[in-house]
């Protein structure tokens, strides 16, 4: 350790010029995500979605950016490791009062290893735990909104009061009948209140933002009723006719964990203390990791350290051992697994079959493009690491031999620190959500036969699901490319994910054909494709031999979704997405939806 001294200007004057690069960052961040609101009442949904791709670039500029002032300004990689220990002890100083502390923490880390050039979190010069608090945080400015409002209604001020908690957010959009609209939610809600007492602390909490995300604005809160809390949603989407309407009611943490899922785009919320937000919002869903609910805000680098925090954590308390995953393995990605932790670890390989035309850089191309695009809830959210280092002690021999075979560039076997450790060192590597391959998913439902009507409706809820998953992908401009049921996953909610992206295109950039009639007797018992096929050319009638093996599946799969064999589907998507369209993609069944009750 170097001795705690604070003598240094040089070291106060890096840790004011870091806190500068920080407080830049977030105030760009915070007043391009208030910005949402406008776009949501203006109805501007392809700037939206435009807002939401540039957002997620802002962090890594910021920190470019002040990198560069510490080099031009203090010749930051030159100054001795004792200055930057004091650095970062100004920097604690500074973060006292501070709205933001664990993101300035975390911005602060990712300065330091630019310029340091270092690889572990497990060092002097970053902070490996929080050293500010994040409780109870709350803005003493006098204009300041607070987190969030609560209301005290009676059962006869209750639609009243839904009315205002509405109209409190000031949508500059009129409601074309916000009345009609309160009173769906009433209903929705007093059938969680008919029979029950309300207590003396009978409340409703609403988060003071909206949640704004594609076409969509969110209102977030909590009904309390003595030792009871019941979480709420009520998306206001544009009807028809341009005006503001109350599209559906969420009630409980299942509707939650699906609003806020790993697999949909991030949320632009104006918070001047995200952690007060992620605070209320554990309180709604407390199963949610806290590094999920920091991504879903748009907080991804956070999300990222707080995951790496969690995983070290399990680490030390667990002693099962990494292995390859389960299930079909894939051309171009290596897969393994921990057991007893419920994520995935994705290698890109250093070489593939010759059926897959494609680059490392390509493939990583791919990621960040769903990344950065609407993911619809049907395309997995993925933390992307360098340099992660692993116990040698906790991979099994075959998963060693596997690395070393498909990936050999990727890892490293070493000492590194010289402790006497031995560690594995993965240079790249994606993580994800683990779910249930949707293949190996199928396989249980036809072992258990055709006889077994759990098996039965199992399959048909599959099928199902699959091809909405489609469907929602085609509404968000994507085609998924390699359709197999392997490349896809179920969630422990039941809905359909897809996870292989390395084949992934924008559905506007590609070419949907219906297959030609052949001209010749020739042609017609040719094994071979007799016609020319462009590298982006996609005939959907050829889906069905890949696809629909099995009399089951093909049933099912032809009753609802046969139009996906057909071209014309395609090509009509394509054609309203290039006019500009925006299609609706809802986080919650059609049947909830408010047009479907009576007037």
């Amino acid at each position: 350790m170097f001795p705690q001294r604070l003598d240094s200007p040089q070291a106060y004057a890096i840790a004011k010029a870091m806190m500068d690069g920080f407080n830049r960052h977030y105030r760009l961040f915070r007043t391009e995500s208030a910005r949402a609101k406008h776009r949501f009442e203006t109805a501007d949904w392809l700037g939206q979605q435009r807002a939401q791709r540039e957002r997620i670039e802002f962090y890594d500029l910021r920190v470019k950016e002040c990198v560069r002032r510490l080099e031009k300004e203090f010749g930051a990689g030159a100054q001795p490791m004792e200055v930057w220990h004091q650095a970062k002890l100004h920097y604690i100083g500074l973060l006292v009062n501070h709205h933001q502390p664990e993101l300035a923490e975390t911005f602060f880390n990712s300065v330091t290893c630019k310029i340091l050039h270092r690889t572990h979190f497990q060092n002097d010069f970053i902070f490996v735990r929080p050293a500010v608090s994040t409780e109870y945080i709350e803005s003493d400015e006098p204009s300041a909104k607070p987190t969030y409002r609560a209301y005290y209604p009676s059962r006869e001020t209750l639609h009243q009061t839904l009315i205002t908690i509405v109209e409190n957010f000031e949508l500059q959009r009129a409601f074309a009948h916000l009345e009609r609209d309160t009173r769906h939610v009433l209903a929705a809600m007093q059938t969680r209140l008919a029979q029950v007492k309300l207590r003396a602390n009978f409340q409703i909490q609403v988060l003071t933002s909206l949640f704004f995300r594609n076409k969509g604005a969110y209102a977030v809160g909590k009904i309390i009723n003595g030792f009871t809390e019941v979480p709420f949603a009520l998306p206001i989407l544009h009807d028809d006719e341009g005006q503001l309407t109350i599209d559906a009611a969420l009630f409980g943490e299942e509707d939650l964990q699906i609003l806020f899922s790993f697999a949909r785009a991030y949320f632009m919320v104006d918070m001047e203390v995200p952690s007060a937000y992620v605070q209320f919002l554990r309180s709604l869903m407390p199963r949610k990791p806290r590094a999920e609910i920091y991504n879903a805000l748009g907080l991804a680098k956070q999300g990222k350290t707080l995951f790496y925090r969690d995983f070290l954590q399990h680490l030390r308390h667990s002693t099962d051992q990494f292995r390859i995953a389960p299930g079909i393995k894939g051309m171009v990605m290596l897969v393994f697994d921990l057991p007893s932790f419920p994520y995935v670890f994705k290698l890109i390989k250093d070489y593939y079959p010759p059926q897959k035309d494609t680059t490392r850089e390509q493939v990583k191309g791919k990621y960040l493009l769903v990344k950065q695009h609407d993911r619809v809830g049907r395309m997995a959210d993925t933390l992307e690491y360098s340099e992660v280092a692993f116990p040698r002690d906790r991979f099994s021999d075959e998963l060693i031999a596997e690395i070393e075979k498909f990936a050999p560039s990727q890892m490293e076997v070493s000492d590194r620190d010289g402790d006497g450790q031995t560690e594995v060192i993965i240079k790249h590597l994606y993580i994800e959500r683990r779910m249930i391959p949707l293949n190996i998913y199928l396989q249980e439902a036809f072992d258990a036969g055709a006889s077994d009507p759990r098996a039965s409706q199992q399959i048909e809820r599959c099928v199902l699901e699959y091809g909405n998953a489609i469907k929602d992908l085609v509404a968000a401009n994507i085609f998924p490319g390699d359709m197999l049921w392997k490349n896809f996953g179920i969630t422990r909610h039941g809905k359909v994910v897809f996870y292989d992206y390395d084949e992934i295109e924008y559905l506007t950039d590609c070419n949907f054909r219906r297959v030609p009639a052949p001209r010749t007797e020739e042609e017609e018992m040719s094994g071979e494709v007799w016609y020319s096929v462009g590298p982006r050319d996609v005939f959907p009638e050829t889906f069905g031999p890949f696809l629909l093996g099995n009399a089951q599946v093909r049933d099912v799969f032809m009753k609802h979704h046969a139009d996906l064999l057909d071209a014309a589907f395609w090509q009509d998507h394509k054609a309203r997405i290039q006019a500009g369209h925006v299609f609706d993609v809802f986080p919650y069944d059609q049947e909830r939806r408010f047009v479907h009750a009576p007037a």
